[in-house]
């Protein structure tokens, strides 16, 4: 994984020393709230409902084990003993005190880690593939690419005010596992006829009040052009992106009302300027940042183990968990592991610091210390042998991390809703535990794979509602809680903007009208069919007169 060089060691210990002397004067009356709010957000730090709230970049989703554990420590030391782990692969603290927080990204900064670009209308935190590097189904490791924009973002010049927010996610697989065409910036590693690898170039998605899905600009960029292109995409939008409105601010809005072929020519116009003005990248960068994401020391195993098969027979707990949380890798004898932060009636993402001290341990015996965060809210140790499965699954089982969900009904993405967050209309997490214990009692729900629940507190869709095959969104009705349910969503290479069934369910009701509509599936489908092809196939009206009564 990519290490600071002294650049970055210097430029980080400078944030938290100029950190710690605006805390200084806010605590002193120095500065208003008001005045010290643009300061605080530059260092990802939020003021929610009861306290501040820090949110800690995860660069593409790779954390090592060091520095697990240092948010463990963070957590125990200055927190209420968890984190919360994002949909952008990041982490969160909802209760350090605003005294603490300097020593808190001092902390961070000891391992290399910053929470700087985690708020803000700039570039954010890029995300990538979970299973980078080791995905059977890889063309290219996006990691590589990943590092060069955030080292090329982080605190860009011309991109540091931003019309909006901006999100860049990369995939360097066939399966889409890193949300690509819901983010600003889309970029699916490609390999054209000659074998040269690029890019395919993605532009508009989002969620919140305007849900899109990205359209393609670009279908095949080579590699080396990739800096030159994305600031022509960025000049273009910070030129034009509007600011009079913030709801219509970002570039989705923008490609929309331009066009996508206007769009694409205001970019390779600008991109005619630049290309040239040594912004290529030279290969030998290329190949020294690859360097930080070589290969660890594989043993040569073979592909078929017969102690991990016998293992799976003779323990059917163990033989579940394989089959919904393990998945292949590109090296034989080894597989990637997913740890399920989503226990039966638990709070989706949060880890304690007990937790995240284990899962440092386990990454260290058995995963050459690395571990990875995704956007679903999990994480994943990625090159456990095949033989190592079985002890890792029972230290995980100690500790609570062994639900074999991943995938699953019980998987549910779901932000901190309007108990931490001073924008949410509705709560997330209470609907997510309660819909979580009903579906484990549903007899058929370790059948539903591509089941993707996702619950979001209000409009904003941090918890990704438009794309879960059954979305949740909460509102807010003469101040009690509703909930509308949408139906189709999907966040992968077929990505989809759910349809709204109907009329939103109170809170004591949505957890029944998700079990009529998860029963109707079961009812419906056609063999091993997902969730998302059922409903693509029969369509809207018969889930609706199932739920209501009536078309």
């Amino acid at each position: 994984m990519y290490r600071y060089d002294e650049f970055d060691h210097a430029f980080v210990a400078q944030r938290v020393a100029q950190f710690q002397n605006q805390v200084d004067r806010r605590l002193d009356g120095e500065l208003t709230e008001d005045e010290f709010k643009p300061l605080r957000l530059m260092n990802g730090l939020y003021l929610q409902l009861h306290a501040y709230m820090l949110r800690v970049a995860i660069p593409y989703g790779v954390l090592s084990s060091a520095q697990m554990r240092q948010l463990a420590h963070i957590a125990r030391t200055y927190d209420k003993d968890y984190g919360h782990f994002t949909t952008r692969q990041n982490i969160q603290y909802n209760w350090p005190k605003l005294k603490d927080v300097p020593a808190i990204l001092h902390d961070l900064a000891d391992v290399e880690m910053h929470a700087i670009q985690t708020s803000g209308n700039c570039i954010r935190n890029v995300t990538a593939d979970p299973y980078a590097g080791v995905a059977a189904d890889e063309v290219d490791d996006p990691r590589v690419y990943a590092e060069i924009l955030r080292q090329w973002s982080t605190l860009h010049p011309e991109f540091a005010f931003l019309p909006r927010k901006f999100k860049f996610a990369l995939s360097g697989a066939v399966e889409d596992r890193a949300a690509v065409k819901l983010h600003d910036i889309g970029l699916y590693i490609r390999r054209n006829e000659a074998g040269e690898v690029g890019f395919e170039v993605l532009v508009g998605g989002g969620q919140g009040r305007t849900p899109i899905i990205a359209k393609t600009i670009c279908d095949f960029l080579p590699k080396q052009h990739l800096l030159s292109y994305m600031e022509a995409i960025m000049r273009v939008y910070n030129e034009h992106g509007r600011r009079d409105n913030k709801y219509k601010a970002r570039i989705k809005i923008l490609l929309n009302a331009t066009g996508v072929d206007e769009f694409r020519h205001q970019v390779e116009a600008q991109w005619e300027q630049i290309k040239d003005r040594d912004y290529d990248l030279p290969e030998s960068e290329m190949q020294r940042i690859q360097t930080y994401f070589a290969p660890p020391d594989y043993d040569v195993l073979d592909a078929t183990q017969k102690s991990f098969e016998l293992q799976k027979f003779e323990d059917p707990v163990f033989g579940t968990w394989v089959k919904n949380n393990v998945v292949g890798h590109k090296r034989p004898g080894y597989a990637v592991a997913n740890i399920s932060l989503k226990p039966v009636g638990g709070i989706p993402g949060d880890a304690t610091s007990e937790q995240m001290d284990v899962v440092a341990d386990l990454a260290d015996r058995y995963s050459f210390g690395e571990i990875r965060v995704t956007h679903r809210q999990n994480l994943v140790l990625p090159d456990v042998k095949l033989t190592d499965l079985f002890a890792l699954f029972e230290e995980l089982h100690q500790y609570g991390l062994s639900t074999p969900n991943h995938g699953r009904a019980t998987d549910i993405i779901a932000c901190p809703g309007l108990d931490y967050c001073s924008l949410a209309n509705a709560r997330a997490i209470p609907v997510a535990q309660r819909l979580s214990e009903r579906l484990h009692e549903i007899r058929a729900v370790h059948d539903l794979r591509d089941m993707h629940l996702n619950i979001s507190g209000c409009i904003n869709a941090c918890g990704h509602h438009h794309v879960g095959a059954i979305g949740i969104l909460g509102v807010d009705r003469r101040g009690e809680e509703f909930y509308q349910i949408t139906l189709g969503g999907s966040a992968f290479e077929d990505a989809s903007i759910g349809d709204i069934i109907g009329p939103a369910f109170a809170s004591d009701d949505v957890v029944e009208a998700v079990e009529n509509i998860i029963r109707t599936y079961v009812n419906n489908r056609e063999g091993e069919e997902r969730f998302i092809d059922t409903y693509r196939r029969v369509g809207l009206k018969l889930f609706k007169e199932k739920l209501y009564g009536t078309d």
